[in-house]
């Protein structure tokens, strides 16, 4: 195989993988966390500057719920891909306190959504209220959320505060020993996570939609 050749099919891999990345609503961090890769080697493939073996192409393109192919092949720009295959994903309503957050008696509503557009993982949503995470979230939007117990700084979680009862959306910075839960709206104060103000993440937003 020629050198052009091989640095070819390094970015199509990439390209790819990017692809199925964003429309899994994830990033290479998290791929490589729930696959069990060490992150090294997954952000040298995104470099193009190495190539997976084919057993861990497989891995990935069962991990997407794709063909190997779709992975290793170029793909035509203008095709939108098609899935039939939905889930049953629930909304939070009211958080019983001290049951597990997906128990029945906090699920509020179900939405439906196609697999293919979802991280691995458990799944559910909240409606955001309020405009605290404006213009970023609108209030009313339906935010869809991976169920995990942390977050990287500067991303947006699903917090439990008020004694575990009510879930909130806040972007989660984190300065020394310090949890900030920051609104996007400046018209908001941040929360300052301490023993006095406890507060738990359950989970990472990563998509949501607005009903016209």
């Amino acid at each position: 195989m020629v050198k052009d050749d091989l640095l070819d099919m390094k970015k199509t891999l990439v390209n790819n993988l990017q692809y199925f990345l964003k429309r899994k609503g994830i990033n290479q961090t998290d791929m490589a966390r729930d696959l069990n890769f060490p992150e090294t080697t997954v952000s040298n493939w995104m470099k193009a500057e190495t190539y997976p073996r084919p057993d861990k192409i497989q891995l990935m393109a069962d991990y997407f719920g794709i063909k190997r192919s779709d992975l290793t092949e170029k793909r035509a720009t203008n095709i939108m891909p098609y899935s039939s295959q939905f889930i049953k994903v629930p909304v939070l309503g009211e958080i019983a306190c001290g049951e597990p957050i997906l128990a029945e008696q906090n699920i509020e509503d179900y939405v439906y959504e196609p697999i293919d557009s979802l991280p691995a993982g458990e799944i559910f949503a909240l409606k955001a209220k309020g405009d605290s995470m404006e213009p970023t979230i609108p209030n009313g939007a339906l935010v869809l959320i991976r169920e995990q117990s942390e977050v990287e700084n500067g991303e947006i979680a699903a917090v439990l505060v008020n004694g575990d009862t009510e879930a909130t959306l806040k972007r989660v910075k984190k300065q020394g020993d310090t949890i900030l839960l920051m609104p996007d709206n400046p018209k908001h104060e941040p929360y300052i996570v301490n023993q006095n103000n406890p507060a738990r993440i359950i989970g990472k937003a990563f998509s949501f939609k607005v009903s016209l």
